[in-house]
């Protein structure tokens, strides 16, 4: 049986969008590196104790003084093992990451939610970018993207930006029909209904989405090191090449103490929104 000629399609593909859209894939390309650069510049020119005791508020003001304590600690243990910098670097991209994420997943999920159509069609689109092996999506954003933290992102958002859709989506979707069937019986418009109705209840699932986008984006980040993302996963990827067990171990410490404080602090922001939805 003669092969489908899959590779070959994806090539020509491939080259036809780098070759009509080259120039602004480039401007993109270096309009976004200024984005991330500045945002790095900033975060270096705050001393290191600075970001640590804004890490402790949020962490105090999102779930109370043990996590306060506990995010202290973990960054002081990465700051002592000169990971500080590393430290930096990931942060940045797995905000900028999430935040794109949230800015293109979360009207995409709205509008699967109160579309039965659209959350047709795009279901089997999120299926196949959550089975993908997460290294397939290194090759397009190193194609068009080139070396470097651009394409680090790129790739992050494709990988991560899922839950943020499917449970926004949910949230949407669970609803009570009684809360929205009163909204239309006062004549609420549907732009009211969404804002004043259906966002505040289904935000609790919302938000759990936004923690499970954070959550891929930094392993996804991690990955990335492999195209110049630096970060943590330089730190990794150098150890792994070299044999140095001990480098590599301590980068992936701090990889995980950055993931628990991270998670933590977004799941504590989604029960203050549970907390005060039954308040309500």
């Amino acid at each position: 049986m003669p092969k489908i000629p899959l590779a070959e399609v994806v090539d020509r593909i491939v080259d036809w969008f780098t070759d009509t859209f080259g120039n602004s894939l480039d401007a993109f390309s270096d309009t976004f590196g200024d984005i991330i650069k500045g945002l790095q510049n900033l975060l270096a020119f705050l001393p290191w104790w600075v970001i640590i005791i804004i890490f402790a508020l949020l962490a105090w003001k999102a779930s109370g003084w043990k996590l306060a304590v506990g995010s202290t600690l973990g960054l002081l243990f990465i700051y002592n093992l000169k990971l500080w910098p590393a430290f930096l670097d990931t942060l940045v991209l797995v905000i900028i990451s999430a935040l794109v994420c949230i800015i293109i997943g979360i009207p995409i999920g709205i509008m699967a939610g109160r579309n039965h159509k659209v959350n047709r069609l795009i279901t089997p689109i999120l299926d196949f970018m959550q089975t993908m092996p997460s290294f397939v999506y290194l090759i397009p954003a190193l194609m068009f993207f080139g070396l470097g933290k651009v394409p680090a992102v790129f790739a992050t958002v494709i990988f991560a930006m899922p839950p943020a859709i499917r449970l926004t989506s949910l949230g949407i979707r669970q609803v009570p029909e009684d809360l929205v069937e009163v909204g239309e019986a006062f004549g609420s418009t549907p732009w009211q209904l969404l804002w004043k109705i259906q966002l505040p209840v289904a935000l609790p699932t919302i938000m759990a989405g936004i923690n499970q986008t954070m959550m891929l984006s930094l392993s996804m980040v991690v990955i990335a090191a492999m195209i110049g993302a630096g970060g943590f996963g330089a730190g990794v990827l150098y150890a792994i090449g070299q044999m140095k067990i001990g480098m590599g171990f301590e980068n992936g410490v701090a990889v995980v103490i950055m993931a628990i404080i991270l998670d933590r602090l977004t799941q504590g922001v989604g029960r203050s929104f549970r907390t005060d939805d039954k308040d309500n």
